[in-house]
């Protein structure tokens, strides 16, 4: 039977050969890289836990910065809107899916989220890199992800564009020196990526972070009243640090201790996550009444 019998000419048969590779594409793009607008399934880390076989880790440092999505043609946040990064801060972007932080350096979170959360673009994106730490449709291991990634940054076209560094540690003594000094040089902490694992969206221990908490002490000053399930009790505790700054903490507190707060004047012992660059404490978590025991 000839292609003519088939209805078929030979022209015709070119002209199918052209559209149906790029009809295909059109079909399946939308399953193959995240659509604009659409909250990215990313990968979400798990705590780190003392005794963990470190030979099987990578480890990099953790950045305070603003979770992105690169979907190849767009920046999306982790609650899936479109980032307004201007159209110069992406060329030389490598047209596949890049997981990352959006970084202006150390202690400067307050600085990038400002500028990226602005819904127009403009001139204070020359400020923030994009900072790589996964690829989430590479298909492959993190060992083997990570040789991608490395050989992806040789070839980086872009300022605003870098590779985290993925390194190993020979023990939990040289993690925890690592981690100090991370902390000590105004950094957040570590994450530790199991090379065999696969990128899998959703909590997984196959990633963890590794953070130092720090504890203080703060008078309590006030109230402010809870909302929702604690409505008609404390929502959080108004206090005050030794040098002055005034906060409010939230977390931590029990349901009877929303019912009888700690009183006016008292003492408090909270744990956060360092400082913001206006000395308030991030992440305040209550602990309990000083000289009172932990329970």
């Amino acid at each position: 039977m000839t292609l003519d019998g088939l209805g078929m000419s030979g022209s015709g048969l070119r002209l199918q050969n052209f559209l149906l590779p790029r009809l295909l594409l059109i079909i399946f793009l939308p399953f193959s890289t995240a659509l604009a607008g659409t909250i990215p399934e990313l990968m979400l880390a798990d705590i780190y836990r003392q005794g963990l076989d470190l030979s099987q880790y990578r480890v990099s440092e953790k950045l305070d910065g603003i979770r992105a999505r690169w979907d190849g043609t767009h920046l999306i946040s982790r609650g899936g809107h479109v980032f307004a990064a201007p159209e110069w801060f992406t060329n030389g972007f490598p047209p596949i899916p890049l997981d990352g932080e959006l970084w202006m350096g150390r202690g400067r979170y307050e600085e990038v989220s400002s500028i990226v959360r602005t819904q127009q673009a403009h001139d204070g994106w020359r400020n923030v890199r994009l900072m790589v730490f996964d690829l989430p449709a590479h298909g492959g291991t993190f060992e083997e992800r990570v040789l991608e990634m490395n050989r992806l940054k040789a070839g980086i076209d872009s300022l605003y564009l870098g590779i985290i560094d993925q390194r190993r540690v020979e023990s939990e003594e040289d993690l925890l020196k690592w981690l100090h000094t991370v902390i000590d040089n105004g950094g957040e902490g570590l994450m530790l990526h199991r090379e065999t694992a696969l990128y899998a969206s959703g909590r997984s221990q196959d990633l963890l972070k590794l953070k130092l908490f720090t504890d203080a002490e703060a008078t309590v000053i006030g109230y402010r009243p809870g909302k929702g399930q604690f409505d008609g009790l404390i929502g959080s505790l108004k206090v005050r640090t030794d040098n002055g700054v005034i906060f409010f903490i939230g977390s931590g507190l029990s349901h009877e201790q929303r019912r009888n707060p700690p009183p006016l004047q008292s003492r408090v012992t909270f744990r956060h996550q360092g400082l913001t660059e206006n000395g308030i404490p991030r992440f305040p978590v209550f602990l309990h009444i000083r000289d009172e025991e932990p329970r």
